[in-house]
């Protein structure tokens, strides 16, 4: 047995990476994870201390990715997957801080889901 712990923290090492970036229209959650699906670092709007409606802005969401970015390079990552979902308005300045960060990235995709035929209509009006 070995008497060195090592912390969970300390264990988690990965090169390579996934981004996904949720932009909603009232805030845009960055999180980076392992090609397993393991988080590595997490950031978002409300996380940079903005509040209301400036926690959707480009801005906010750009303070956030490069934030979660500085936490995931600390972990060793340097080649990164980008899956974007949501229409919210900080979808793309969170792929380009990602991308001017000197990360390599691989790929970007969209994951929005989009209704095929939509719910049911609600009855129609009669007057």
């Amino acid at each position: 047995m070995s008497d060195k712990k090592t912390s969970k923290k300390e264990k988690l090492k990965a090169p390579r990476g996934k981004a996904f970036i949720n932009a909603t229209f009232n805030n845009t959650i960055i999180t980076f994870t392992d090609v397993s699906g393991n988080t590595l670092s997490w950031a978002s709007g409300g996380s940079m201390e903005f509040k209301g409606s400036r926690k959707a802005t480009p801005y906010a969401a750009q303070l956030a990715a490069k934030s979660a970015l500085d936490k995931a390079k600390e972990r060793g990552l340097n080649e990164v997957e980008i899956y974007v979902r949501g229409p919210g308005v900080g979808r793309e300045s969170a792929i380009r801080a990602i991308a001017t960060s000197g990360l390599k990235v691989t790929l970007i995709k969209d994951t929005t889901p989009v209704p095929h035929n939509g719910c049911r209509p609600r009855k129609k009006r009669r007057v």
